[in-house]
């Protein structure tokens, strides 16, 4: 019994002096220093995205179930769930006046969080954004009726409104 807890002692102390220098190896030399007034952002890389355009001869109805996946397949998952849900209770009701700003909304601005702390009143809203759909997504976010909003809508709502 004792060699088995001596042997255990000297392996383990064996294996923590092995991977040190292999964990050490590993680490950035950089590291993550937040906003850092040291940091130049010289090695920061920015993609430059192609600019939004309204396509005007999509057909209504086209339009509407790209703007469903687009609301759906987002880059984070806070705007994926918010704008999901949003789509599923007011998308099919929007009028196409209605359905150009949420297009225009959900697809110019080339960075989720923007959306979402609009969303969320959290910064204010850009004059060009401010609007009738703004309006209603910032009420939806609210969720006055406390619901459970964990996770993006299943599509099955969809089967049952084609039938």
């Amino acid at each position: 019994m004792l060699s088995s807890i001596v042997a255990k002692r000297l392996v383990t102390g064996m294996c923590q002096a092995a991977w040190r220098p292999a964990i050490t190896g590993l680490v950035s030399s950089r590291g993550y220093r937040g906003d850092s007034p040291e940091d130049t952002k010289v090695d920061l890389i920015e993609i430059p995205l192609p600019p939004w355009k309204e396509n005007p001869s999509e057909p209504i109805d086209i339009k509407r179930r790209r703007l469903l996946y687009e609301s759906r397949k987002r880059g984070m998952l806070e705007n994926c769930i918010l704008l999901s849900l949003f789509a599923k209770r007011y998308l099919n009701t929007m009028t196409e006046n209605q359905l150009k700003q949420y297009d225009r909304l959900i697809n110019e601005p080339s960075n989720d969080w923007d959306i979402y702390y609009w969303a969320t009143e959290a910064q204010p809203t850009p004059d060009v954004y401010q609007g009738e759909v703004m309006d209603m997504l910032k009420e939806f976010t609210k969720n006055r009726n406390h619901e459970q909003r964990l996770d993006a809508p299943s599509l099955e709502y969809l089967e049952k409104e084609n039938q």
